[in-house]
Formats: structure tokens, sequence, C-alpha cells
């Protein structure tokens, strides 16, 4: 079995927990190397692990991009939803082929006008969500259209388009809904509204969705998960689901409704306490 490793906090390389789990693979045969970049990845690799949290999740899924390699997050981070795994958990769950593959939707982002595709570094693609946000002290004006039908413009700090992999991020903190992970669906949510009577939207993940602004600020921010750029008000974005999905490792005793209780403290209420 290969298996390519990527960090990007070089200083968890020492961590005792990671050094175990990759001893434990080596002593089982495994081939083992670390990555930097797509173009280091061997050939014929097997798994990427992600070391760190989700935001290095989030690095791993661009770096493994279109290639087919399944992605498993190994948790020396903090909250954890994409990079769930306890490293002691890791090495016998893969030697012992405990373990699903899943598909998860990624968003594929083109950008015409003043910016045109060199919009943002990097591939214009984005496992969590896609953010138009403003940069001034500007009201953002957000034009959406989902399919060729407008909707009403959003006025607002800026909008997201989020995968259901997103909803427990930046998506959440705007009044989202939390969507399984499975689900075939896009979340178009306004971030810091102005509009008190709009909600976000939840649309099928395969909509054509197209975004144009209206600003008095000279710049505005791009993001795509952990990458942002500024970019000028006249740029147009069209946003739809990309034509690969990400395959991420699933360990077997892995739970989404479980990490939400228990990360998130969803539904902690005393009354739900199984205490008498």
């Amino acid at each position: 079995m290969r298996i390519a490793t990527y960090l990007r906090n070089s200083s968890l390389e020492y961590d005792a927990r990671l050094v175990s789990l990759l001893s434990a693979l080596e002593d089982a045969g495994c081939e083992v190397c670390r990555v930097d970049n797509r173009s280091g990845i061997p050939g014929n690799t097997d798994f990427l692990l992600s070391i760190g949290g989700d935001g290095t999740f989030l690095s791993a899924a661009a770096l493994a991009g279109d290639s087919g390699i399944p992605v498993l997050g190994v948790n020396l981070g903090r909250l954890g939803f994409l990079s769930e795994n306890r490293p002691e958990a890791v090495a016998g769950a893969l030697l012992r082929g405990e373990y699903t593959i899943e598909s998860r939707t990624m968003l594929g982002a083109e950008f015409s006008g003043p910016t045109g595709n060199s919009a943002i570094d990097g591939s214009p693609f984005a496992l969590n969500e896609i953010t138009v946000h403003r940069s001034g002290g500007a009201m953002l004006g957000v034009d959406v259209t989902v399919d060729g039908s407008a909707l009403p413009t959003y006025w607002a700090d800026g909008l997201l388009v989020a995968t259901s992999s997103g909803s427990t991020a930046y998506s959440l903190s705007v009044g989202g809904p939390i969507v399984l992970p499975e689900s075939k669906v896009l979340v178009i949510a306004p971030i810091a509204s102005h509009n008190l009577n709009v909600r976000p939207l939840v649309v099928p993940d395969t909509s054509e969705i197209s975004i144009g602004l209206q600003s008095r600020d000279e710049q505005v921010i791009l993001t795509m998960d952990n990458r942002s750029a500024e970019v000028s008000p006249d740029i147009k974005v069209g946003i739809s689901m990309a034509q690969f999905s990400l395959k991420r490792v699933r360990l077997n005793s892995s739970d989404f409704i479980n990490a939400l209780t228990s990360k998130l403290f969803w539904g902690e209420d005393i009354r739900n306490s199984t205490v008498k």
C-alpha cells in the first residue's frame, strides 16, 4: 500500500501520535512519503493522509484535485468535521479495510470580466464553499440567477454558495441549514444580510448559478475554501458542480450525527440529559 501524507503545519511531524501512526503503517509494509504539492504525489498512491485540521483537509482536497486519490483526514487540529479521525484509529482501520470511500461534491467556478480566469491562484475548485464579500465599508449588492431565473438582489456583506460538505462550515455560521454529506444539494446564503425577508436557499447540486455584483468599493473579496483574492466588482462568477468529485475516506467508526452532538453540542439541553 502506498500512502502519501500532507501537513500544512510542519511542526506536527514531531507529534508523537503522528509518529506512532506512520510507524504502524511502515511496520505493516506500507510505503509512506510526504508531499507538499500535487506534482509530488507518487504514481499509484492509494491514499493521501491530511494531517491537521479542516483547513489542512481543504488544502489536501485541492492537492488531490481530480486525481481520484482518496483523502483521509487525521485530526491533529481543533474541531475536525472533514479531518475527524483520531491518529490512533487510522492505521488499524486502513490495514483491515474498515472504511468506505465517499464521493463529495466539488464546486467549479468560471470568471468573466476584468479579472478573468486569473481571479484566484490555484485550481478554480472548492469543496466547502465559494464566497463573495465586501472589502470596504459599503454594502454589497449581489445579483444571483439559478438556472437562468433571477433571485431578488441580496444586500449584504456578501454571499456564499456551499456544498453539503460545507454546510457545517461558513454556511452554518451565517444561518444556513445543516445538510447530511450524502445530500446532493447546494446552499445559497447571504452573509450578514440587510434584507429582513431573505433566507438561505437550497437548490439541486446540478444547478447553474451566476453571480454579479453591485459595489461602490474598488475591490471585493472572492474566496474558494481557504484561498482568497481581491477582485474587481465588475467580475462575473459562474458556479456549478465540478465534473469530478473528491474521494473522501470515511472510517466505519465515523458517524455524522454523533459528530454534530459531540463537536457542535447539537441539542445540548438539560432536558436531553440521560442523568436522572
